[in-house]
This record gives structure tokens, sequence and C-alpha cells, in this order.
């Protein structure tokens, strides 16, 4: 599936060279006649980058798939040179082979990657070599090295190379539109990137534990596999320039390290069993494919019964799913993902006794498990029980970091336990995290004014229209 993002990059509005590409709306983030862009300016610019992502991307919100993203990202990011760098992962459903690096550590993957990844350490090498990016800050280089060019070639340049990293097909044309005025200059800038960021994400993946021989395997597939294509490459290769050299290369440095037995971990396997029910429209073709897996493989199978059982609760044969999670949990019994997957699944049956009960027992030992703490709420909520909901969710943001899927259980909570003002606060957070600023401000203003807050709520209600009233002039000056 393809998706248009107004990408922020360099664009200049002068010169018959960059009529081609006005069309692409690519906003100006200023003259970078100056020095690299700063880690703060980038950093704005990121979340700016992923509240556009999140407006016009088919983002995956499923708690489970963004906990297992956001650990694998976080384990290989600690491991690099500069892991104090903040970063952002996020999963996209996308069937095409793509991942990207946007400005302030945001680095999104497609679900395609880790459908077509064959063991852990490819996916983490994909990851790697995306974090690489980030960590020699090559999108800030990227506004140095326009220096060397001039201004309006260099803009529609690094907003070609940005823009194709969403869409190939633009990018290109963008690209196009900039022939024969030394575009050989800024594609080797480009290479010698992808070359860096190999490298160090090859030292990463080693430290993490992972196979650096997940990266020259990963590359050397899909360089094969582009051969079937007849002309429609798998979008990282679009975007990630791949030559003979470069996977000879990356083999090389691998086989510098000791050969090591590595193991897939159950969340990497359970994960991507989850993703391949999402990429079936009809849920029966997603048990046919989980059952024929299950006849064919010998061994560990525990991932792929999971993944039946999931399509077979899509199709509505409740009873069938229900058997063959209490399979896996009398087999695992630790493994909190089969607990989980049975509570939605009697929530989904309308067992709300039963589903809450799985869950509270669960949550006495995983009070901080993210998933659990949003599916429990979400339970909770449709059982009509609001009060119980909100203080699972108050105690969770006590000790960790709110996101977009809790502000939107906890406006439910609020609304339903009749606090309007705490409401409306909790969904103006909502608002602005999914990128719409000004509808962030209009909600904070109703709750002020049609609303009685006392003292606090208005203090914080004031604060917070400040800082939101400042990111909106941001925006208008990055014309977003």
């Amino acid at each position: 599936m393809k998706f248009r993002i107004t990408i922020l990059a360099l664009m200049c509005t002068a010169g018959a060279a960059l009529a081609e590409i006005s069309s692409l709306d690519l906003p100006d983030i200023g003259d970078s006649s100056g020095s690299v862009v700063s880690p703060e300016y980038e950093r704005r610019l990121g979340n700016a980058f992923l509240r556009q992502i999140r407006q016009q991307a088919p983002v995956i919100y499923d708690p489970e798939v963004e906990e297992y993203i956001n650990t694998l990202g976080y384990k290989l990011a600690s491991n690099s040179d500069r892991n104090t760098q903040p970063f952002t992962f996020f999963v996209i459903k996308d069937p095409m082979i793509n991942a990207f690096a946007g400005p302030g550590g945001v680095i999104g993957m497609h679900s395609g990657v880790i459908l077509n990844s064959q063991n852990e350490s490819e996916l983490a090498a994909v990851m790697a070599h995306e974090i690489a990016h980030v960590t020699q800050r090559h999108l800030a280089r990227m506004f140095e090295e326009a220096d060397r060019l001039s201004l309006p070639v260099a803009a529609a340049l690094i907003g070609a190379i940005i823009l194709g990293t969403q869409n190939s097909q633009a990018g290109a044309a963008a690209l196009a539109a900039t022939m024969g005025v030394n575009i050989q200059h800024q594609l080797n800038f480009t290479r010698a990137n992808e070359e860096e960021a190999d490298r160090i994400g090859m030292q990463i993946l080693e430290r993490s534990g992972y196979d650096p021989r997940g990266m020259p395997d990963f590359f050397e597939r899909l360089q094969q596999s582009s051969k079937y294509y007849q002309g429609n490459a798998p979008e990282f290769l679009r975007t990630h320039p791949l030559t003979s050299n470069r996977i000879a290369d990356s083999r090389a440095r691998a086989d510098e390290f000791p050969q090591k037995e590595y193991r897939d971990s159950d969340r990497y396997l359970l994960t991507r069993a989850k993703l391949r029910v999402y990429t079936y429209d009809d849920p029966k073709d997603a048990i046919k494919y989980f059952t024929q897996l299950i006849l064919e493989t010998e061994g560990d199978i525990d991932h792929l019964r999971y993944g039946y059982a999931l399509a077979l609760a899509e199709a509505g044969q409740h009873e069938r799913s229900r058997e063959n999670l209490e399979l896996l949990i009398k087999r695992d019994e630790t493994n909190i993902t089969y607990q989980l997957a049975l509570a939605n699944l009697e929530k989904k049956r309308g067992n709300y006794r039963k589903s809450l009960g799985i869950f509270k027992e669960a949550y006495k030992y995983f009070p901080d498990y993210r998933p659990l703490v949003l599916y429990y709420s979400k339970a909770l909520l449709d059982a009509e029980q609001p009060e119980e909901a909100r203080k699972i969710l108050r105690r969770y943001a006590s000790s960790n970091e709110p996101d977009i899927s809790f502000y939107n259980l906890l406006s439910q909570a609020e609304a339903q336990t009749g606090s309007q003002i705490e409401s409306g606060i909790a969904k103006a957070e909502y608002y602005y995290l999914l990128g719409d600023t000004e509808l962030a401000i209009k909600r904070l203003q109703l709750a002020k004014n049609q609303g009685e807050p006392d003292y606090y709520q208005k203090e914080r209600i004031d604060a917070r229209l400040a800082q939101l009233e400042y990111e909106r002039e941001l925006e208008k000056d990055l014309k977003l």
C-alpha cells in the first residue's frame, strides 16, 4: 500500500529547475548554509515528522507489535556509540520491504520487512542500519553537504532523497527534475552514508548479541529476489542503493566475527505470526496459511499455533481458537502473550467476567507491561467499569511515559466517570500526538471555557496551551 507523506526536507521555490518538484509540496526548513542542524532542532523536526506520519500512514497501534519493535530497537540503540540519542520506533502496515530513518531518531519499519525476514538477526540488521543513519547524523550531514552545491539544487536533491524513503516513484521524479546539475555528487554522498551505516550497523548487531551475517544474508536474498520483480524492485533497494561491491564488503566484514549459534526470540516469532494474520483481508486465508505451515513444519510450532488461533478468532471460530490458546498456555503457563490472547478472545465472545479475571491475575505480576495495561483498561471500559480503568491508567502514567494509545483510553475513562475536563485534557494530548495541533488547542480551550476547572486544572491547561501554541507557530514556520 502506497501512501504520501509531506516530508520535512529543504525546499526552495526559486529556479525553473524545481518546477517539476514544486507539486510535491516539500516544506522549507530554512537555509542550510550555516552549520549542521542542531540536535534540538532535529528533535523538533522529528516530532513534527512523526505526527505527520501518524496522520497519513497506516501506523500499526497493536500494543504487542509496538512493544516488540521498541524493545528490539532500544536494545540495538543501547549498544551504539551514541546510546543517549532518543529514538522512536514504529511499524507501518505495508507489505513492501522498506525501512527509513527520519530526523530526531524517528525510525519506521514496514511490516513487509518483519514478514520477509527469515530470522531475528536479519530484522535486527535492518534496524541497526537505520539506527546507524541516525547516530552518524547522516540527515544533518546532508544539510551541511548542501553548502557545496547551489542552494536550489541542493534543496531539490535532499528533498527528493528523503521523499524516496516513502514513495520511490515520487522521489525518482524529483531526482529526474534535477538531472544535469551535478547529481552524481549527491548520489556518491548517499552511497557513502549507506556503506557507513552498514559498517556501524554490523558493530551494533554484534554488540547486541545478533548474528552480523544477518545483514549480508538479507541483502543477498533481497538482491536475488529483485530479479523476479520485472522492474518493480523491492522498495528497500530503491531507497537504499545496493551494489555487488557493497554486499561483498558486508559479507567480508561479517565473516570477521566468530561463528556462533543464534536463536530467534519467542517475541520475534509471535510478533511475526500476529502480523501475518493482519496481512489477510479474509481470515479464512490466514487459517489455510497456518494450517499448511503446521503440517509442513517439524519441531517447535507454538508460534504457528498462536497465529492459527488468532486467525480462528478473526474468523469467528471462537471455540476452536480457545482450544488452541488453552493448549499453548498448558505448554507454557508463564507466557503473557498467550494469556492476553485468551483474555481478548473471551472479551470478543462477550464473556467479560472470564476476560477480566485473566487480565486481573496477569496484572498482579506485570503491572507496568504496556500491552496488558492497555488491553485490560479497554476491557474494563467495554465492561462499563471506567473507575477501575482510570485507576490502572493513572497508576501506569505515574512511572511510565504516556503515549497516543494511552491518552485515547484515558480520555474515554475520564469521560465515562464524569470528569469532562480531565477527558478534554487527555483528548488534546491524543490529537497532538496524532498530528493535529490545531484541534488539540481547540479541545483544551473547550475544556477550559465550557467546564469549571479548579485552580490546578486551569494552571495545567494554560501551561499546555502556551506550549501547543508555540508548537503551532513552529509548524507554520516549517510550512507544515
